[in-house]
């Protein structure tokens, strides 16, 4: 006589055998989803039972709970099949799943805006593979068929005020559901929905509220005397998901760690800090997945401690890389401003990059009184193949320019051109002041430089041999 098995039972493995009716494969191994006897047939191994489940199959139509409603998406509990003889669901189709844009043909900013827990609802199965998603918005038979009201308890009613179709005859209270066409057991309440309408200002006033404007307030709570509601922020490890809020550190004590490597451990870099004085707070920054996102906070018990920790500290190398350590609380420091120098600006291109600004500044000395080099560096500071020379008097700039336009410089034969000013105006533009539809604001020398070092970057650098 065989076995009877029970739903969970590891009925066989996935190497001899493949899932049928009733089973279904889990880490290699065939688990039974049904209480009954396990039947092998050509190497297919199913549940035979006598009070046979349900199987949910898209195009069904389901009736269900509402248990749980994030901000984009939401879940039902499946109750039963319409047309389908009333028996239980398999356990692994029991939960049904939506998305907010699928609840009704009106825009909603969260799942609580058309729905709430405990509504009861029609839905049509739209997918039923390893998820069951459900859409109620298709079909205007489908939406909320029951609710009852949050604050009192009671049920709603159908009952159309501006952008609210539901109301409370206990309480007074008025909200939006997506109805079903049969809400209450009447007829014709879909149209109650507005599919396709635009929120009044009221109701969008009410959803900017967030939160709040979505919470439930108990009607019969002994503090509902007309008195206003005070909102309670709880510190330490009740409020914050569990989670202690951090006291603010005296000016001076937090310091801010950047350029961590991803692969320093906490206790490495706290033990570096720990020299210098007690440490109060240690907070090193993680992504989702608890990788490091490479920087972070340690706050110290005095400031003469995190004083001595950054100047001892900053730009010490961890794990091959330099960190950066500095007062968090302190304003950056802004670059000062370049000043402006007087004279005709000249672009230089094709720089070799074994010259240096005086190499360059001599070359233009020679034709002129005075020459300002002004060298282009990417973010590292390293020397693009380009600068800008200004020279005195201005009014040899072209005459200069041309003199030097080819002129050889450490095996590299420069470009050597008068730097056109920005046009800011609209009328120089269109009068030829900034040819070729540039809106940049960059002069024609500057965008050939940039194109100049765009095609350098291009170029293939060949790796230094081994020795």
């Amino acid at each position: 006589m065989a076995s009877i098995v029970t739903p969970g039972t590891v009925v066989g493995t996935a190497e001899k055998n493949s899932p049928g009716a009733g089973t279904t494969e889990q880490n290699g191994e065939l688990i039974a989803l049904l209480t009954g006897v396990v039947v092998e047939n050509e190497g297919v191994l199913s549940i035979e039972t006598h009070n046979e489940m349900l199987r949910l199959e898209v195009g069904d139509m389901v009736i269900g709970e509402v248990v749980k409603l994030n901000e984009k998406a939401g879940e039902i509990r499946v109750l039963s099949v319409e047309g389908k003889p009333n028996r239980s669901i398999m356990a692994d189709q029991e939960y049904a799943q939506f998305h907010v844009t699928r609840i009704c043909d009106r825009f909603l900013h969260n799942t609580a805006d058309g729905l709430r827990r405990r509504d009861i609802v029609r839905a049509k199965v739209s997918e039923a593979a390893n998820v069951i998603r459900i859409d109620m918005r298709e079909d205007p038979n489908c939406g909320v068929l029951w609710a009852i009201c949050p604050p009192c308890g009671d049920t709603f009613v159908a009952e159309k005020n501006g952008d609210w179709n539901v109301a409370c005859k206990t309480c007074g209270n008025q909200s939006f559901r997506a109805l079903a066409d049969d809400f209450g057991g009447e007829s014709g309440k879909a149209a109650l929905n507005g599919s396709g309408k635009r929120w009044s200002g009221d109701a969008e006033a009410q959803f900017a509220r967030g939160s709040a404007g979505r919470a439930t307030f108990i009607a019969e709570d002994v503090r509902e005397d007309g008195r206003e509601r005070t909102y309670f922020k709880f510190q330490g490890e009740g409020g914050g998901g569990g989670r202690e809020r951090r006291q603010k550190a005296a000016p001076g004590c937090r310091l801010f760690v950047g350029g961590l490597s991803r692969d320093v451990e906490d206790d490495e870099l706290r033990s570096k800090f720990k020299e210098h004085g007690k440490i109060t707070d240690f907070a090193l920054m993680k992504d989702d997945a608890g990788n490091s996102r490479g920087f972070g906070f340690i706050t110290f018990e005095k400031k003469e401690m995190a004083d001595a920790a950054a100047a001892a500290l900053n730009g010490l190398k961890i794990k091959g890389r330099k960190i950066g350590v500095r007062d968090a609380d302190a304003p950056r420091e802004e670059k000062p401003r370049r000043k402006h120098v007087e004279g005709a600006r000249i672009y230089v291109g094709n720089l070799p990059f074994k010259a240096s600004e005086d190499d360059l500044a001599a070359l233009f000395k020679d034709h002129c009184d005075t020459a300002h080099v002004q060298w282009a560096t990417d973010n590292a500071g390293r020397k693009k193949a380009f600068a800008f020379v200004t020279i005195m008097p201005e009014s040899k700039g072209e005459e200069v320019a041309k003199k030097l336009n080819g002129h050889e410089m450490l095996g590299r034969t420069i470009k050597v051109d008068l730097s056109k000013p920005r046009d800011k105006s609209a009328g120089n533009r269109s009068h030829g002041g900034n040819k070729g539809g540039n809106d940049s604001g960059k002069s024609s020398r500057e965008l050939r430089a940039l194109a100049e070092e765009e095609q350098d970057a291009k170029k293939k650098r060949r790796r230094p041999k081994k020795d």
